[in-house]
């Protein structure tokens, strides 16, 4: 929530960040995650909307640009409000005339909301996939050259495919540019087991699913309920870096708003990275002090790699980011997203 429910005005409200402990994440998942490659569940759920409307109904949901790519096409985006808020982020992949929608599992019963509202059955019928699918991801330099030795055929940057892998085929997803991951990977559950297997023996490391949030804060990735609340606008959240918004593509939900912010402003708070060298105190929320407040920080993890802890954080655009501040009650210096790291 924001200082009179102003749209990137400070925030007053101080939700604790989202957190990764080093247990969760320790330092050798961390090593192979910035080094070699890795594996998880990624936590996330599967919807398909198939029909012959169903491209151009999601393109008018959603901010990436789902029809321009083609056929076989993978992209990020949002769904937004008509005030352009941010619903939830979400993968979009596309094939013929279904398109599988990637969600955080804390936004189903608002998206399936939104689908019944503005979805005509006719055109595009909602397919419930939660449960039906595995979905793991990978990370890491080496993550598609694993995935190859494993035997799975890999898709380019940016598209989406299906591949062979006994019993069953996967689908695999490639997106483009600095991810928090390198390829997500739908598997029937009775096959996930074997999909890991061979993974691990090509060489991946399995990891926790907090290992990839970790890898999401070094990418300088948002996440829904951290990052993302119901007052949080695209652009205040790195969208325009991370390729998650159009401003050639037809209109969509919220558009107005994301494309005045693009062509005539700016927000009045953006989303930076932090390192600390000793342990902040984000238990009730921390908050981000220069000469005054600037902000919260949003999520933290313990990066036992490089042995520092790492985080996200919303803050004024005018704060300077050539001085140190205090996050959390612990000094901190403010750093380029993604983050530059090597283990």
């Amino acid at each position: 929530m924001t200082d009179e429910l102003v749209p990137g005005s400070p925030v007053s409200a101080q939700p604790a960040p989202f957190v990764v402990s080093p247990t969760e994440a320790p330092s050798a998942q961390a090593e192979a995650l910035l080094s070699r490659a890795v594996v998880a569940e990624a936590g996330v759920l599967l919807v398909d909307i198939v029909g012959p409307g169903a491209v151009a109904c999601i393109q008018g949901l959603m901010t990436g640009d789902l029809e321009a790519p083609g056929d076989g096409a993978f992209v990020y985006g949002a769904t937004l409000t008509p005030k352009g808020m941010i619903v939830s982020d979400l993968w979009a992949g596309r094939t013929g005339t279904t398109v599988t929608l990637t969600y955080p599992a804390s936004a189903r019963e608002t998206l399936f909301d939104m689908f019944k509202r503005q979805l005509p059955p006719r055109l595009a019928r909602v397919t419930d996939r939660a449960g039906a699918q595995v979905v793991l991801r990978m990370a890491g330099p080496a993550a598609v050259a694993t995935a190859e030795r494993a035997g799975l055929s890999v898709p380019a940057p940016g598209r989406v495919a299906r591949s062979p892998f006994r019993p069953a085929d996967c689908v695999i997803s490639r997106p483009t540019g600095d991810l928090p991951f390198a390829l997500e990977i739908h598997v029937a559950p009775e096959n996930s087991a074997g999909m890991m297997s061979a993974l691990n023996v090509a060489g991946a490391v399995t990891v926790s699913g907090a290992a990839l949030e970790l890898g999401r804060i070094l990418a300088g990735w948002p996440r829904l309920g951290a990052e993302i609340d119901e007052k949080t606008l695209p652009q205040e959240v790195r969208f325009d870096e991370i390729g998650g918004v159009s401003y050639t593509k037809g209109c969509y939900t919220g558009q107005e708003t994301v494309a005045r912010l693009h062509f005539r402003g700016h927000t009045n708070r953006v989303l930076i990275g932090l390192a600390w060298q000793d342990a902040p105190d984000v238990h009730q929320g921390a908050v981000v002090q220069a000469d005054r407040s600037v902000g919260r920080v949003t999520s933290l993890a313990w990066c036992g790699a490089i042995e520092q802890y790492v985080g996200l954080a919303l803050v004024r655009r005018d704060t300077d980011r050539d001085q140190p501040v205090r996050a959390g009650e612990a000094p901190a210096r403010i750093v380029d997203l993604p983050f530059k790291l090597t283990a």
